[in-house]
């Protein structure tokens, strides 16, 4: 079992202004080793669906991302292990669907006004009542602590 709670971290980052995919990339530094500054920088881009264009949800591109460093490929892999790592990022992916139906922001936002404009909305508080974003945000660091529990890694 983890130590620390990441979903809630990562809520508290989200609420704190970070992106999605900062939130939950940030949440797993005591997991990745990367320090803080370093994670958000590393996942900035990746909000709002890949830099606003509402493609694949930041929050899952950060699981991705995390998996990528605990578990994932160097040099010299063979096809199995690349397929492996594959199913492993395709298995969170279902996760994450099972839960919310896609894994595509301009899904998980359909019904709201939002656009593919490079700024992003002030975060307000109608933005936190009316945005889905922060369930997002605590389920993939739900189910990405789920999945670390289940499957050790090395460090």
């Amino acid at each position: 079992m983890m130590s620390v709670d990441h979903a809630a971290l990562a809520e508290r980052y989200f609420i704190e202004g970070m992106n999605c995919a900062q939130s939950v990339f940030a949440a797993f530094s005591d997991v990745t080793g990367f320090d803080r500054e370093t994670a958000m920088k590393l996942a900035s881009s990746f909000g709002g669906g890949m830099g606003r264009l509402r493609e694949v949800c930041g929050t899952c591109s950060a699981m991705f991302m995390v998996v990528g460093l605990l578990y994932g490929l160097g040099e010299g892999f063979t096809q199995e292990e690349k397929a492996e790592h594959y199913r492993r990022v395709q298995y969170l992916a279902g996760k994450f669907r099972e839960k919310h139906e896609t894994i595509v922001c301009r899904e998980l936002l359909k019904g709201l006004a939002v656009t593919s404009a490079p700024e992003p909305e002030l975060r307000t508080e109608h933005y936190y009542k009316v945005r889905p974003c922060v369930r997002f945000v605590r389920t993939a660091a739900a189910i990405l602590d789920e999945y670390l529990a289940e499957n050790p890694y090395e460090r």
